[in-house]
């Protein structure tokens, strides 16, 4: 049968998919600065024999045929850029770049999909359809490299009928998968404010406007939009992270920036929010005498997983994995362009467990000593394998 085949497969490349692993873990790249990964992935498929093309400069986009080319396409995605982290792992394949480090699992994702790639090769004569196999740049830096390779048309001749992601899961024990219909992470954009007066003697407050004050009220005043303005069903969540202004006690500055980050489930509620935010902002800070600059960074939308998809998706993976080995995910916060693709066409976005207690593998993404269990690699290889195969 051809799950047995992927599996074992699966099995037979991941010695070697573990050593791809290292390499590229060694060697990360920030967002859109991924031009040693991109080549390193060029040239494993021009081992393979299957063709790409390079799109959004470090982008590769291949694609694999299987008998009657036309039956069915369906689409696998990596991210492959790396995160301004230093790693503090002591393993011989830690990162080699300092201040850059594959934090985030990205390392893992394009393994997994040259892997599946691997398989599905391998297999050609005995599956229908076509596989376009999607390397993608900069997931970690707005506005995301989904959106880029979208308007290069990635997703065109041919179109697929899905597109399937997976993200590495530190809170999910090696071995395990999960998946989740509907909305599964936020949408993520980026708040800048900036309040400005003359400044002033910080003993004559009364001669300008007061911009700590005014920031400080700011700061407060925002978490109204969410507590008072949002349905309480809806998952969201504003957060100010960077309060900077002054560098001495007795001078009022003449200017204060805010930093944030807003995020959402529902993307009506996303937009509703950023005008609120706007005349929230705008009505304080001109009502205390002071100037604002705002400025919103629309970044990620939510990813939303297609139901009818992910459910055919959840099913063949308890029948790959077992059902023992499939759960369901829960809701987070957290940002992926992945949702570009699903505002597209049919997406699903699962979690591959990474987390083994007894070696110690426990630590979060984006933390400098994020590391996985490696027999996560098969596990992932023979899922994404199966599913490109036989998943319309």
């Amino acid at each position: 049968m051809l799950k047995e085949k992927i599996a074992a497969l699966a099995q037979s490349y991941a010695p070697d998919l573990l050593r791809i692993r290292e390499h590229l873990h060694a060697h990360p790249e920030l967002s859109y600065e991924e031009f040693e990964t991109s080549a390193f992935v060029q040239a494993e498929l021009q081992r393979l024999g299957i063709p790409f093309e390079v799109k959004a400069t470090t982008g590769v986009v291949a694609s694999i045929s299987g008998k009657n080319p036309t039956a069915r396409v369906m689409a696998l995605r990596a991210d492959m850029d790396a995160l301004p982290i230093q790693e503090e792992n002591k393993v011989a394949y830690a990162s080699q770049n300092p201040g850059v480090m594959h934090a985030c699992g990205h390392d893992v994702h394009t393994t997994i999909l040259l892997g599946a790639a691997r398989v599905l090769k391998s297999l050609e004569q005995e599956w229908e359809g076509t596989v376009k196999l999607i390397f993608q740049p900069g997931e970690e830096k707005n506005p995301g490299g989904a959106s880029y390779l979208i308007k290069e048309g990635a997703l065109e001749n041919p179109r697929p009928q899905g597109i399937v992601g997976l993200h590495v899961h530190p809170g999910l024990a090696v071995g395990q998968l999960s998946f989740r219909k509907g909305r599964v992470m936020a949408s993520a954009d980026e708040l800048y404010f900036t309040i400005r007066s003359k400044g002033g003697h910080a003993a004559a407050p009364h001669l300008t406007a007061d911009t700590i004050l005014v920031a400080s009220q700011l700061v407060v005043a925002l978490q109204q939009i969410v507590s008072r303005n949002r349905n309480p069903l809806e998952p969201s969540v504003l957060s100010i992270c960077s309060f900077q202004g002054g560098n001495t006690t007795n001078v009022i500055p003449s200017e204060v920036k805010l930093k944030g980050t807003f995020r959402a489930m529902n993307e009506a509620w996303r937009f509703k929010a950023h005008e609120l935010i706007r005349q929230q902002a705008q009505g304080l800070v001109e009502s205390m005498g002071a100037e604002l600059d705002l400025h919103i960074d629309v970044g990620y939308p939510t990813v939303d997983n297609d139901p009818a998809f992910t459910d055919k998706a959840w099913r063949l993976a308890e029948d790959f994995m077992g059902t023992d080995h499939v759960e369901e995910t829960e809701q987070r916060m957290g940002a992926e362009d992945f949702g570009y693709y699903t505002q597209v066409i049919p997406g699903c976005f699962f979690r591959l467990g990474v987390r083994n207690e007894a070696k110690g593998i426990v630590h979060q993404v984006h933390t400098p000593h994020f590391d996985i269990d490696p027999a996560a690699i098969e596990k992932g290889v023979g899922m994404m394998a199966y599913l490109g195969a036989v998943l319309s």
